[in-house]
């Protein structure tokens, strides 16, 4: 299946959609691979994912290579920003400190959660068993 030549046709055409229209027309696409039976979507999905990487590398690349200016084509507005400074607070030590703090919490709260009896902090006191969140399921994939 020639995905590449399939999105041409049916989501990047001659025109200038605009980023939600892509969007829009790219999950419009999906939807009708899916419901016409005719692909094998774990290889449809497999097809994308690569094609998703060699753009990203080309994007990548060019970004690295264009000169820093601004710039417009095909619809797309590009300008280029000066970074700005980054605070470097693991220069302070007292930062620091509250940072080993706070990762020593994090083990106490992990240690109070699978244990059956109450423990108790350096203070004496109790560690209160916190609540947990779902994480949300994934697919992992390798080539």
């Amino acid at each position: 299946m020639d995905l590449i030549r399939l999105m041409q046709k049916e989501v990047v055409s001659s025109e200038l959609p605009t980023k939600k229209e892509l969007v829009r027309k790219g999950k419009e696409f999906a939807c009708r691979l899916a419901d016409s039976g005719e692909y094998n979507l774990q290889e449809v999905y497999a097809n994308a994912l690569r094609l998703k990487e060699s753009i990203n590398a080309v994007e990548a690349e060019l970004k690295k290579i264009l000169p820093q200016e601004d710039f417009e084509a095909f619809g797309i507005k590009c300008s280029y920003r000066q970074g700005g400074d980054t605070i470097n607070y693991k220069d302070d030590p007292i930062y620091l400190e509250l940072l080993k703090d706070v990762e020593q919490r994090k083990e106490l709260l992990k240690t109070a959660l699978k244990a059956k009896d109450p423990i108790f902090d350096a203070y004496g006191n109790e560690v209160p068993k916190v609540s947990t969140t779902p994480r949300k399921s994934s697919l992992a994939m390798s080539f």
